[in-house]
């Protein structure tokens, strides 16, 4: 999306926004969308690390099974 607009019409968006807010509110604004995108950020990356950490029980509960299940038709087989 964001990479069809190109330097012109970041320009164009930065006089818009200047004409609108004033040079004044643009920190502000500015403050504002960071600490939302670093927000943002930091929630996906949440969400993606307990997306892992439930792919890893997973595998660990799966290896846990198949050494049961090992175990079970070995002592089949010796009996």
């Amino acid at each position: 999306m964001l990479s069809s607009i190109g330097i012109p019409g970041l320009i164009l968006i930065l006089i818009i926004a200047l004409v609108i807010f004033g040079p004044s509110k643009l920190p502000e604004i500015g403050r504002a969308f960071g600490r939302t995108l670093t927000e943002f950020k930091s929630a996906t990356k949440d969400l993606t690390k307990e997306d892992d950490d439930d792919r890893g029980k997973s595998k660990k509960e799966a290896v846990v099974d198949l050494s049961v299940s090992s175990s079970e038709d070995a002592l089949k087989r010796v009996n």
